[in-house]
């Protein structure tokens, strides 16, 4: 078992007499009630400290002190120059306060593993400060894996990560006004075999044995065996590198990572620039993507132009009630009744079939 790496604290004669080991006990325990002539940064160094005390009355002491630090002075800290790790404690002692959090998540003093906690909390705010950091979603993917993962992370979130690592939007989809980074090369311009040494370069030698498997297009389905060896290749991946492989993946490694539980990978795989109109129709009717992955097809007018998108979106009952609902306008009577006596679409869909029916004087 590997143990904990020690956490090197700085301070100053004057508050290091307050924690040092040979200090009298009652020295510790005075200073553990938080009652002392330092500057806030400072302060929260010694509570800190004061939290690794042997004697349990000063861990409890301070651990309550540095819980309960004032308004003003918690504030001069979440905001100062502290040490990485009394920021992580704070930001896990404060989960619930999403002003406190806000602070951490803009102090250049903050550690990425913080930042990979933060990512994963369920304040939007929060969130969006931390998507913004473009530097360290570079330096370390697991903070772009939390993000996906979090039910917080909105669509804009995820289109301006994705902007910024690369990934134009399909034509004809709904955009937000967000500025876009520089685009990678063009589909045309991405050869399989450069894709392919890509993907090996950005994998690794490991990859050299299916990168093929997950370039090139096939024209015959693979077997169950090379499907479930790819299955198991994928699964292996960074999200990082999930979302690399979309955009240079063929047709199997798309479906699998369209149904990625990673909004950021799922998103990124349903606009690849190598995706096809027979894709989209069957994505658009697949009961086991998620519903932002159906709400980027539905969002999409060149997609939703086929009469038989908008019939899968329209059945499909993981797709958001209120786009189902707009293409049972554009849907023909016999659809219509198909869909008033399904049991397999939410209510509300098939109630306004019935409704649109009635006023066509078909029911």
């Amino acid at each position: 078992m590997t143990s904990p790496a020690r956490i090197r604290l700085t301070l100053s004669p004057q508050a290091e007499r307050y924690v040092r080991r040979d200090a009298p006990l009652e020295v510790r325990r005075l200073a553990a009630g938080g009652a002392l002539p330092l500057p806030p940064v400072e302060l929260a160094t010694v509570l800190f400290a004061l939290l690794h005390d042997p004697d349990a009355e000063v861990k409890a002491r301070a651990r309550a002190s540095l819980e309960g630090l004032p308004p003003t002075v918690c504030d001069a800290v979440l905001s100062g120059e502290a040490h990485p790790a009394v920021l992580a404690w704070l930001a896990h002692a404060h989960r619930d306060d999403q002003a406190k959090l806000e602070r951490i998540a803009l102090n250049p003093a903050t550690d990425d593993r913080t930042f990979v906690f933060l990512a994963g909390l369920p304040h939007k705010r929060v969130v969006e400060i931390v998507a913004n950091n473009q530097t360290r979603l570079l330096r370390c993917p697991d903070i772009a894996e939390a993000l996906g993962e979090n039910p917080v992370t909105g669509r804009s979130t995820i289109d301006r990560i994705l902007s910024f690592l690369g990934f134009e939007r399909p034509d004809g989809e709904v955009l937000t006004d967000e500025p876009e980074a520089e685009p990678l090369p063009s589909a045309d311009e991405l050869t399989d075999e450069a894709a392919a040494a890509a993907l090996r370069a950005f994998l690794g030698d490991d990859a050299s044995a299916f990168a093929r498997d997950l370039i090139d297009e096939h024209d015959d389905d693979l077997d169950e065996e090379a499907k479930t060896n790819l299955f198991a290749a994928v699964q292996k991946m960074s999200v990082m590198q999930k979302i690399k492989l979309a955009r240079m993946g063929n047709k199997e490694a798309r479906g699998l990572l369209v149904r990625d539980r990673n909004k950021l990978v799922a998103t990124a795989a349903i606009r690849s620039p190598k995706i096809t109109e027979n894709e989209i129709e069957n994505f658009a009717k697949a009961r086991n993507l998620s519903e932002e992955v159906l709400r980027v097809i539905a969002s999409n007018r060149e997609w939703t132009r086929g009469y038989q998108v908008k019939f899968n979106l329209a059945t499909n009952p993981r797709c958001p009630v209120a786009m189902s609902l707009k293409f049972l306008n554009f849907l023909h009577e016999r659809e219509l009744r198909s869909i008033m006596k399904s049991k397999d679409v939410p209510s509300a869909v098939s109630t306004q079939a019935r409704r649109l029916l009635a006023k066509k004087g078909k029911v």
